[in-house]
Formats: structure tokens, sequence, C-alpha cells
């Protein structure tokens, strides 16, 4: 077949999805193993199609994410392996990166503890910046942790990045300097995009409210010693914090906006 024809083909089956000609052409660059240059100077080329490409059409047309079939998420300039066990990392994720870059010295030797690890990213892209660090990354999902755990593998990070099962900070009985989480923080019962349906609900949903788990977070911070508390979160979350902090004891609370202008995380400076 001519890759032209086949992307022609594959748009027409995508017609549902969003960018449907950008997701074939990127199905195509998966299936085939190539690049950009390859896909534009090969369009009158003959290709050789399998029933894997195929396959990997119909998921796509299901709205499995494209994440989940290609199992590759570029988060921070950085490519990683992605599965369905852990949640695909958003771009407004990288900057609670930049949050905890703009406030710890870069040749820190402290503990960070990472809540959600989820496929590693964070702890990841942490561990590369602050190369003296150590870093204990938590999850409550087995899945989560084997995704993780290629992450980690990938980079070398073996000896910096401790993996632990677990719920919250249950299991962490050692002192730390710096806590890191992107929580669920979803209400449960919220209506999503049919796409969300594939990923790990209890990497999205957070309780009857919502902010459960940041106000479980928020409560070990302040109770063992931590410096600082760096989280995502909702949209409409900022009020609900500042209430619940109110009359405790703590150095700053500084907010930042995600790319559209909306509230999505918060630094917890405690000491």
């Amino acid at each position: 077949m001519i890759l032209r024809e086949l992307l022609q083909q594959t748009t027409a089956r995508l017609k549902n999805i969003p960018r449907a000609q950008r997701e074939a052409q990127l199905l195509a660059i998966h299936y085939f193993n190539k690049d950009e240059l390859w896909l534009i100077t090969n369009q009158n080329s003959e290709v050789d199609v399998g029933d894997n490409y195929f396959a990997m059409v119909a998921k796509r047309a299901q709205n499995i994410p494209l994440e989940y079939i290609t199992n590759r998420v570029s988060f921070y300039s950085q490519e990683f392996y992605i599965d369905e066990g852990a949640l695909i990392p958003r771009p407004e994720t990288e900057l609670l990166i930049d949050a905890v870059k703009k406030e710890i010295d870069q040749g820190s030797t402290a503990t960070f503890v990472e809540v959600g690890v989820g496929s590693g990213i964070i702890s990841i892209m942490l561990a590369l910046h602050f190369n003296c660090a150590k870093f204990i990354a938590i999850d409550i999902s087995p899945k989560a942790l084997e995704v993780a755990k290629k992450n980690i593998k990938k980079f070398n990070l073996q000896n910096r990045i401790e993996l632990r099962l677990g719920s919250l900070l249950d299991n962490v009985d050692e002192a730390f300097e710096y806590l890191v989480s992107n929580p669920p923080y979803i209400a449960n019962g919220v209506k999503l995009e049919k796409n969300l349906s594939y990923e790990p609900q209890n990497a999205l949903f957070g309780g009857e409210v919502g902010d459960e788990i940041i106000r479980d977070l928020l409560d070990a911070v302040l109770s063992r010693g931590t410096k600082y508390f760096f989280c995502e979160i909702g949209y409409d979350q900022k009020d609900k914090i500042q209430s619940y902090l109110k009359n405790r004891c703590y150095e700053s609370l500084e907010f930042y906006k995600d790319y559209s202008g909306f509230d999505r995380g918060f630094t917890l400076r405690l000491q």
C-alpha cells in the first residue's frame, strides 16, 4: 500500500478523534519506527502493513489514548515509557517541577518524597536536576510502580529513587525535607471525557469533595517537620486549601497558575 493512501484511510477511520490527520501520522511513525522526515519524504512509497497496524488504529478509534497504544509519552522534553497502569503525564505537571526548582538549591543533598509516583516522571526529572538528592517514591498501585520502575531503569536512577508500595506516607518512617505530589484531586462522580475512562481511576478521583488526599498530606507535613510541600491541585481548590490552613502554623503559601491561567498548584513552606 502507498503510504499516502494508508494515512488517508487511517485519518478516515479516526474521524471522530480530534486532530485525526496528525494522529494517523503519529501511529504510522510508531508502527514503522521512523521519524517525521521519513514520513514527509516517503508519501508515495509502498509500505508493508500488517494486522498489528490496523489493531492499533481500531484501539485509537475507540478512544484508547494514543500514549497507551505507542507506550510513549513526552514530558519536560524527555521521552518516557507509559502503560495503562499509570496516569498519562500532562504538560501542566511540568510546572510542578518548575516550582520545586524555584525554591530548592540544585546542590541539595536532602531527601525528597513523592506521593503518587505514577509513571515516575516527577521523581526522575527532579533526580536529574538535583543530582545529589535522595528520592522515595510511593504509589498505592503495583501496576504504576512497574511503569515507574521501567522509566527509572531507563535513566539509570535505580540507586537514587527508591520505590515503595503504600498509601500516602504510611510506610515512610524516616525524616525527609521535601514532599512533592500530584495527587488525585477530582471529586467522585464528576463526569470525565471518554478517553479518561482508560486511565487509572484511583489516580484521578480524590474523594467525595476531591481534596481529601491533599488535606491528608497537609496534615502529615504539618506534623512531621517537613520543610516544603509542593502539590498540584484542581483549578477550583485554592480557596479550600487556604481555608484549611487558616490558623495553622507555616511560613508561607504560594500558588501558581497553569498555561490556561487556572490555579494549578502550590508551594507550602513550613520552616
